[in-house]
């Protein structure tokens, strides 16, 4: 299966002129022989809605994913794109998979929520999401659940092909869509595509740096730091054959030994409290 990456700066609060361009790049990304074309973390609206997300959020079968669907189905590829999503009185940080027939084939919450923005805006996801495409099981993540190990293998060990990781990020955290993304995909040996906005929203700049990672932990497409940028790559697990063979870490695993890894009430290491505080101020900048 081909997947096509997009990243890019959006027009933020503008919903059709984003739906607008999902079709451009639909069109573009089939040109490409691309089966699966996947946008950025709330694409959308733009993410750092700030009090305007309430206004911004829609349910996951609203007007948007009705668009969606049709542009989905007009041109015959699968879509995958964040928004923030609107259940009864909670607004969650989504992302809605739609496949080639214009059907809805999975929506996942993002479950670790970063900051004191998010945890202001969203509720937390509560489940692992799952999907099959062309053949291929994808994983579903949101930027930040990336950096949490436990939850990558837990995709892997159900049986994830491709983890499909919309994102968010800004400076200084250039070691996440590098260092991070090429261990997990390593360790997990897994692919795992990172599809990051370029550009700013309001006071929040992103770094870009999409990418396209193999289970040899190499990067089979990536994006630069700015601009615009359309990976296309083939996703084929068979060709990751020797690869498989070499890094053995799912086999030679000993869950037994791991439990308080995921024991609610396991012992963490905290920043000192000015430290805390520090990191408290940053943080409405990070993602």
């Amino acid at each position: 299966m081909k997947l096509a990456v997009y990243q890019g700066t959006g027009d933020f609060l503008d919903k059709m002129a984003n739906l607008a361009r999902m079709d451009r790049l639909a069109a573009t990304a089939v040109r490409q022989g691309a089966s699966l074309l996947m946008l950025p973390e709330i694409y959308l609206s733009g993410y750092n809605l700030g009090d305007d997300c309430a206004r911004m959020a829609e349910p996951a079968d609203g007007a948007s994913a009705r668009e969606a669907a049709r542009i989905a189905k007009h041109h015959g590829i699968a879509l995958l794109y964040g928004y923030a999503e609107r259940d009864g009185d909670a607004i969650y940080n989504s992302i809605l998979l739609v496949g080639a027939d214009g059907k809805p084939l999975a929506n996942y919450r993002k479950v670790h929520l970063f900051g004191p923005e998010e945890k202001r805006l969203f509720e937390p996801g509560k489940d692992y999401v799952m999907a099959t495409l062309n053949g291929l099981t994808i994983g579903l993540a949101i930027c930040y659940d990336v950096e949490f190990p436990e939850f990558i293998r837990t995709l892997a060990l159900k049986g994830a092909d491709l983890i499909a990781v919309p994102t968010c990020l800004t400076p200084p955290y250039w070691e996440i869509p590098t260092s991070i993304l090429r261990a997990r995909a390593y360790e997990n040996q897994i692919f795992l595509a990172y599809a990051n906005h370029s550009g700013a929203e309001r006071e929040l700049s992103y770094i870009g740096m999409s990418a396209i990672v193999g289970p040899d932990g190499k990067d089979i497409q990536r994006a630069g730091s700015e601009g615009e940028a359309l990976l296309v790559a083939e996703i084929d697990p068979a060709a990751y054959a020797e690869s498989r063979a070499l890094n053995t870490y799912l086999a030679d695993r000993r869950p037994a030994l791991y439990g308080a890894v995921a024991a609610a009430g396991a012992t963490t290491t905290q920043s000192p409290p000015q430290k805390r505080t520090a990191i408290a101020r940053r943080q409405r900048r990070r993602r």
